[in-house]
């Protein structure tokens, strides 16, 4: 729980410090980048592609909440990724692909 914690904040924190937007490509290859250093590999089009699809489901309300997102991500990752790199997914697609969802993120780091 603790390292769930850690990542929903880092993801929050991310948020916080998030750039003016960039070229479509140059931010999914920044987040490509990102999900590098968490351990996350794939291919880049497909992991923008997931993030947009989690983006999507939070905000029409399929997904109730970035606990529910999260487990949407575990399930679209390569097999044997942890339960702790979905949440770094989340945490890292948030403030690149829907930054109205930051509440999302902040609810779930106060749980």
């Amino acid at each position: 729980m603790r390292m769930l914690k850690s990542a929903v904040v880092a993801g929050a924190v991310a948020l916080m410090f998030a750039s003016a937007p960039v070229a479509q490509a140059d931010r999914d290859e920044a987040f490509a980048d990102q999900l590098h250093t968490y351990g996350i590999y794939g291919q880049k089009d497909y992991n923008a592609w997931i993030a947009k699809l989690m983006c999507k489901r939070l905000d029409n309300g399929h997904d109730a909440d970035a606990f529910a997102s999260a487990e949407f991500v575990h399930g679209q990752l390569n097999r044997g990724s942890t339960t702790d790199q979905a949440w770094q997914f989340v945490g890292a697609a948030v403030p690149v692909y829907c930054p109205n969802q930051a509440s999302a993120l902040q609810h779930a780091a106060d749980r």
